[in-house]
């Protein structure tokens, strides 16, 4: 399929027990007025990678087979295995399903603008059991509460069109974070390493949006760049297991430790209130 922009982004997958999702996710990608140049798809320590042998022999993809490592480090061991020369990465979550033109979307829009380092999706919800979008919102991009809260804007709210200016973000959702490689590189921590390895799931999107924008890189969420996403989230806090629950509240403590700020205060208050008293 022609688009005029030629081979232009590879795609980076970290699966873990995605067998559910993963196939979908990629005949989307497939569907799409621009198919990625290369797909890498790593396996983070799932029960069984014998989901992926039927992708074998997908052209111009790869599968990496890894430990249980976490998601910073899949994405940067992704991100290594992508050809040099592909100046545009799309990080993309294997429960994410984007639209035909979704990339072509992207990719012009970064093409078309050079001060911008990554594009980020309108992202609505999609049950998986149902097979059918959920009527709610799942993110529009990612912003931070007057006391330090950093929260997916929009995230189960009714979808009635709102959000429907394109504009610079704080943060986007890593569940599709399509990227400027140059800019990648510029907020690396060292050479290919863009993802900090000590965020092993949750806040690991925020903190590369910010070293990001520290080196001065426009973010931008655009409500014509759109996808679906089933996100394992749980509107009820209580039915989340309290390891992941931890592992979040000390991911946020850690940002505020990479990136000081007065919000640290908050961070640290929650995490507390989350390991000792089960908030």
């Amino acid at each position: 399929m022609t688009t005029g922009l030629g081979p232009a982004v590879g795609v980076v997958i970290v699966c873990h027990n995605a067998e559910a999702d993963l196939g979908r996710c990629l005949e989307a990608l497939d569907e799409g007025s621009l198919p990625p140049a290369y797909t890498c798809i790593v396996d983070a320590g799932s029960n069984s990678s014998s989901y992926l042998d039927v992708f074998a022999d997908r052209p111009a993809t790869s599968i990496l087979l890894e430990e249980n490592i976490g998601y910073g480090r899949g994405n940067n061991t992704g991100y290594a295995a992508c050809p040099p020369e592909l100046p545009y990465i799309l990080f993309l979550n294997p429960d994410c399903f984007v639209l035909p033109d979704t990339l072509e979307q992207s990719i012009r829009l970064l093409m078309e603008d050079e001060t911008l380092g990554c594009v980020g999706a309108r992202l609505s919800g999609y049950e998986r059991a149902a097979d059918k979008p959920s009527g709610l919102l799942d993110s529009t991009g990612i912003v931070r509460s007057w006391y330090g809260r950093w929260h997916d804007r929009g995230q189960g709210e009714v979808d009635n069109m709102q959000y429907q200016e394109a504009e610079d973000m704080p943060a986007l959702c890593g569940a599709f974070l399509c990227c400027r490689r140059r800019a990648l590189e510029d907020a690396a921590l060292v050479p290919g390493q863009v993802f900090d390895p000590a965020f092993f799931l949750y806040k690991e999107d925020i903190e590369l949006c910010l070293r990001l924008r520290a080196a001065g890189w426009r973010l931008l969420y655009h409500p014509q760049v759109k996808a679906w996403h089933c996100r394992g989230w749980n509107k009820m806090r209580g039915a989340v297991p309290h390891s992941l629950r931890l592992m979040a509240a000390a991911n946020e403590v850690r940002l505020y430790y990479r990136h000081p700020s007065p919000y640290m205060l908050w961070a640290f208050c929650k995490y507390l209130l989350v390991r000792y008293f089960y908030v």
